[in-house]
Formats: C-alpha cells, structure tokens, sequence
C-alpha cells in the first residue's frame, strides 16, 4: 500500500515510476501576478484608430480645422469687408506690415486694385467657398440616397425607371450646362449655384449608392425587418442605410473638394459669384487682370489656399476611406 506522504507518481512502465512534474513556482508567481486585461472597442473607436494612423489626413483635419476657424472669425480677423474699412490710397501695394500713415497687419498679403486687402478676400472668401463646397456636396448625397436607396431596395420597374433617368443625367456635359445655367439663372446667388451643384451632380453617387442597396436588401437583417411588419421606408432609411454610410461618407468628402474647385471655375470665367460677395474664385478672376502688371499677389494667395483646402479634403477623404474600410486591422 503506497505511502500518503510520498509524492504522487505516474507510471510509465511496470517497472520505473516517474513523479509527475507540476508547476514550476517561477510558473506559479508569474500567473498570480500577471493579469490580462481584455478592451473592447466601439466601432467609432476602432475607426478613428485606424484613421489617425494616416498622417496626412490628421494633417488634414487641422488644416481644415483652422480654415473653418478663419472663416467663422472673418470679421476679427480681417477689420475691413468688400463695401466697408478699404482703403483707396492703399491701392496695388505688396505684402507688407505697414502702409503709408499707420501700422496695419491687414496688409500682410498685399492689396488689389481698389485698396482691399488680400486678406479680406482671404478670410472672407473662405466662408463662401466652404459653404458652397459642403452644402452643395450635402445636396447631392441626400439626392442620391433616396434615388439609388429607392431603385436599388425596390428593383424591378422603379430601379428600371430611375436609372434610365439618371443615365440621362450622366450623359450631359456637367462644366458646359453649369456655365449656361449659372449664366443665366444664378445671376450671382450663392442659393442658386449650390442648388444646380446638387441638381447636376448626383447621379455617379446615386449609381454607387443603388449598388450597396442592391446587395443589402437580401441580406438577413433586410428579411428579418420585413418579416417584423416594419415599412419599407424605414427599412431603406433606418436599417440599410447605416450599413451604407461607409461609401455615402468618403463619396461625400471627395464631393466638397470637387465643388470647391468648380465654383471656382465658374467664378474664373465670370459666371459665379459676384460683388460684393467675396470667393478665392472671384479673386482669382479679378487677378487675371493685375498679374501682367507685377501684381503677383492677387493670384498667388487665393491659388495657394483653394490648393490647400482641396489638398487637405483629399487626405482626409483618403483616411476615412481607409477608416471604414471593414477589413482593415485596427
């Protein structure tokens, strides 16, 4: 009869027992002292995880960032506007600290033809051209939501319908029909233009929109919805939607940069904005004038902003792009 004192043993063989091997206490301290903690992160959490990996689009957000803090302090920041605080005597003078009489920063980015401060169409200029950049490209996401959300959950004769409609839209020329209309409809309204952004451009949105909603409205939780009794408008807007805001999102972004170049565009050949509203496009136009005289810094500040802003919008499209990309690690 085996002895309870001796240490327990395991047989290998008949004949040589060998003593079981338990924890070593270096083994032991290491586990009573270690302790594994496990996070769990919301998916907003995983998202901006993954996103402030991307340099340049956190380089974008605090460009974007202190362009939107400039236009909203436009008045603080710049002491004069397009009708009122110029200065006539002040007129085509270089970036300079002073002028003639006084002391004044305004004039930092020189002067136009009339005394105005680059620094007024700076500032103020940036107000116009966000606005028209982020609400036109708003429009136009809401536009193609509820097209391509409507053809692609429906199907049939209704997605028949609207995509022969939409593929009327795409074949018109955008830049051509966006110089005639705002030529003769906008007469320079900020309401107008962003209006015809929206109404023009939404078509390669709604198609991509329609494609998600296509492979959405099969899937189990689209069945389960149906199933309960909810309605159809709930189901597009309430469960399908979220699942699509990923593509709806980073389209949107790449949408503000593309509008804030075309107003530009359309300033540049005198069909857009007009005083005494102010825009980097306008200044650009009323540079074309100056710049063979010398005058360098009427186009080179308003350019190097709006190549900013457009640079800045595309990092930081690229990096949400990146963010909500569902197979991407954290």
């Amino acid at each position: 009869m085996m002895d309870p004192t001796q240490n327990e043993q395991a047989v290998l063989s008949d004949q040589v027992p060998t003593p079981l091997a338990g924890p070593s206490q270096a083994a032991l301290n290491l586990t009573s002292e270690t302790e594994v903690s496990i996070i769990q992160l919301s998916q907003g959490q995983l998202i901006w995880r993954r996103f402030r990996k991307h340099k340049l689009a956190m380089m974008g957000i605090v460009v974007l960032a202190l362009l939107g803090l400039m236009a909203i302090f436009a008045p603080i920041i710049s002491p004069e506007s397009f009708d009122n605080g110029w200065n006539y005597f002040a007129a085509n003078y270089p970036p300079r600290l002073t002028h003639p009489g006084a002391a004044d920063w305004k004039y930092l980015m020189g002067s136009d033809a009339q005394g105005h401060a680059l620094l007024m169409w700076i500032t103020y200029g940036a107000r116009i051209s966000l606005a028209v950049g982020l609400v036109s490209a708003f429009l136009t996401m809401v536009i193609a939501v509820i097209v391509g959300g409507v053809a692609g959950y429906f199907g049939g004769w209704i997605d028949s319908v609207m995509m022969r409609i939409t593929d009327v839209f795409l074949t018109l020329p955008f830049l051509p029909l966006l110089i005639l209309i705002s030529a003769y409809l906008s007469g320079g309204s900020v309401t107008l233009i962003v209006v015809i952004f929206g109404v023009l451009s939404w078509p390669g949105a709604a198609r991509l929109v329609r494609s998600y909603y296509l492979t959405f409205r099969a899937q189990e939780f689209t069945e389960a919805a149906r199933a309960a009794g909810v309605s159809d408008a709930r189901i597009i807007f309430r469960h399908i939607l979220p699942n699509a805001m990923s593509p709806v999102i980073v389209q949107t972004s790449l949408l503000v940069a593309g509008f804030i170049l075309a107003e530009a565009a359309i300033d540049f050949l005198g069909v857009g904005i007009r005083p005494p509203n102010v825009s980097w496009g306008l200044s650009l136009t009323l540079a074309q004038s100056a710049y063979g005289s010398g005058n360098w810094w009427w186009a080179v500040f308003p350019g190097l902003f709006l190549l900013l802003t457009v640079l800045s919008i595309n990092f930081v499209g690229d990096g949400l792009r990146d963010a909500l990309d569902v197979r991407a690690r954290a």
